[in-house]
């Protein structure tokens, strides 16, 4: 990998950009050397110059979708007065952009989201920064559940989690038109029975 100098940081960061709205848009299999070179405005051997593989950019172009989703619901929850979480709409809403996607509502979206969680499983190389990025998910939504008002275990967390990809997968396979729908209300069921 080579980026020492400022140009070239700027040159690397849009490939990350790129690789990462493409990954986005269209999985895994729209990530290639000349698509990410061609979105990012860049030569094609660019990619390879900056990169030393495909995974190693496949591998940034997932942290940096992921950690601006964390970023984005760790900016909003910073701006977000307990008061309102302890609301269980405010609550879950906060829960389902974490999960499915800040404010996505459009089945396609979710899919293709899904698509690519999974398919990261049949990607060893990623392992490691899932792990990571998912003890951070986790810790995540811990500190809503606490600002809410709400004592929560690490189970209790992955129990939630479970429920809420489970509806959304299961909305996928009986066709549902609504799937976020479907995991609100899982999710408002589960607190309401548990607190």
């Amino acid at each position: 990998m080579t980026a020492a100098t400022p140009k070239g940081e700027r040159r690397r960061q849009a490939l990350v950009e790129a690789a990462s709205a493409l990954l986005v848009e269209g999985g895994f299999d729209a990530v290639r050397h000349r698509a990410v070179a061609e979105r990012a405005g860049l030569p094609l051997a660019s990619t390879t110059y900056y990169f030393d593989s495909l995974d190693e950019l496949v591998t940034a172009a997932v942290e940096l979708h992921g950690r601006g989703e964390l970023e984005s619901c760790r900016h909003r929850l910073a701006a977000t007065p307990s008061e309102q979480l302890s609301d269980d709409d405010v609550l879950i809403e906060f829960i389902l952009d974490l999960l499915v996607g800040e404010a996505v509502t459009d089945t396609e979206t979710m899919l293709l989201r899904y698509e690519r969680l999974v398919a990261t499983g049949r990607r060893p190389y990623l392992r490691p920064l899932m792990r990571v990025m998912s003890k951070e998910l986790h810790e995540l939504i811990a500190e809503i559940f606490a600002r809410s008002g709400r004592d929560i275990t690490r189970d209790r967390v992955e129990e939630l989690i479970a429920l809420v990809d489970g509806s959304v997968v299961n909305s996928f396979i009986e066709l549902k038109s609504d799937p976020r729908g479907v995991a609100a209300r899982m999710l408002r069921s589960a607190l309401s029975r548990h607190g």
